[in-house]
C-alpha cells in the first residue's frame, strides 16, 4: 500500500502488434479491462503503421481530468490515431466512480484500468526517465516513440507533439 501510496503523490522492449479496437459509441466503456503490466505492456509497442497516444491518467489528477477534454476532442478529429487512456484509479471503483465520472465528462475514448502495485518496476519498462507522477503520455508509431511528463494544455499542443512522428 505504501508503494502505491508513494506511487500516487508523484502526481525490454517486446514488440507485439497487439491493438485495442477503438469504438466510437457511448457503450465503449461499459466494460472497462483490469490488466496487470505484463497483460498491458503488449498494447504499448506495433509493428504497424499505425500512431498510438496512450495517455495514464486518474480521476483525482486535477491536470489529467482538465487535459481529457482536449484528448477526447483530438481523438475525435483523428480517428486514424488509436487513443487508449489508462486509468490508475482503483479497481473497486469503476462501477461506483469511474464509470460514472467517464459518463459525466463525456468520455468516449477506450479506457482500461492498470492494476499492478509493483509501480517501481512497470514505471521504468514503459520510460526509465518517467518519475511516475500523472498525467504521462505515450505517443508512437513502429518507427518512434514520444514520452510526456505533462499535461497538454490544448488541441494544437496535442497535434503539435503527434506531427513528431510523422
Amino acid at each position: 500500500m505504501v508503494l502505491v501510496l508513494s506511487f500516487f503523490l508523484s502526481c525490454n522492449n517486446t514488440k507485439s502488434d497487439k491493438t485495442l479496437q477503438s469504438n466510437t459509441t457511448t457503450n465503449v466503456n461499459q466494460d472497462i479491462p483490469v490488466y496487470n503490466f505484463n497483460q498491458f505492456e503488449p498494447l504499448i509497442y506495433t509493428e504497424s503503421d499505425k500512431t498510438y497516444l496512450i495517455n495514464f491518467w486518474a480521476m483525482w489528477c486535477a491536470p489529467c481530468v482538465k487535459e481529457l477534454p482536449y484528448i477526447e476532442q483530438f481523438a475525435a478529429q483523428n480517428p486514424e490515431v488509436e487513443v487508449i487512456l489508462v486509468s490508475l484509479d482503483f479497481p473497486k471503483d469503476i462501477e461506483t466512480k469511474l464509470k460514472p465520472f467517464l459518463k459525466k465528462k463525456n468520455i468516449t475514448q477506450k479506457v482500461v484500468l492498470l492494476d499492478d502495485a509493483d509501480a517501481n518496476a512497470w514505471i521504468d519498462k514503459i520510460d526509465p526517465n518517467w518519475s511516475g507522477a500523472i498525467p504521462f503520455t505515450i505517443m508512437f508509431n513502429k518507427n518512434e516513440r514520444l514520452f510526456y511528463e505533462r499535461s497538454f494544455e490544448n488541441l494544437e499542443d496535442i497535434e503539435n507533439q503527434i506531427k513528431k512522428l510523422n
